[in-house]
């Protein structure tokens, strides 16, 4: 598992995100599990995403709703916006996700709820923001460090869509 982790840390994958995948570690933060479960998106891992979602978050119906969304989403890049830093109990984190969306690329602009139970961080809810603005001549959301106009915003997605 050398391949770098999709959640941008510039890790390799088996180093970052992949123990908490595994079930072999817990991440520590809300921000650790944010990035896991971007990274669980990106790779299609449903029953991690259910695992991690807080109890009174869960409905049964979601399962198909997430399924077509790990079906159908291909995710790009992640950038962490803003940290509050967290309580006992509680914590915030304010992400964009990029993916692509009927061909062009798009954003999840969101601040997320975490919460704490048992030592264990799960996802509680999130409040939806507008799109941040991005730019022709900024750095494409994708980390290959290239202008976007040059990598992701002159081209169709490859794989899913």
């Amino acid at each position: 598992m050398t391949d770098l982790c999709p959640c941008g840390s510039g890790l390799p994958y088996g180093g970052c995100c992949a123990p908490f995948h595994l079930g072999t570690a817990l991440p520590a933060t809300p921000v650790a599990l944010m990035r896991s479960r971007y990274s669980a998106f990106a790779l299609g891992l449903a029953d991690y995403l259910e695992a991690t979602l807080h109890p009174e978050a869960r409905r049964p119906e979601d399962r198909v709703a997430l399924e077509e969304t790990l079906r159908t989403v291909r995710w790009i890049g992640l950038r962490i916006v803003a940290l509050l830093p967290p309580e006992a109990e509680r914590g915030e984190v304010e992400f964009v996700a990029f993916h692509f969306e009927n061909g062009q690329v798009a954003q999840l602009h969101e601040r997320s709820l975490f919460l704490r139970q048992a030592g264990c961080w799960s996802y509680r809810s999130g409040r939806m923001l507008p799109p941040l603005p991005l730019g022709r001549n900024d750095d494409c959301p994708c980390g290959s460090g290239k202008k976007f106009k040059k990598c992701h915003g002159d081209r169709p997605p490859k794989g899913r869509v």
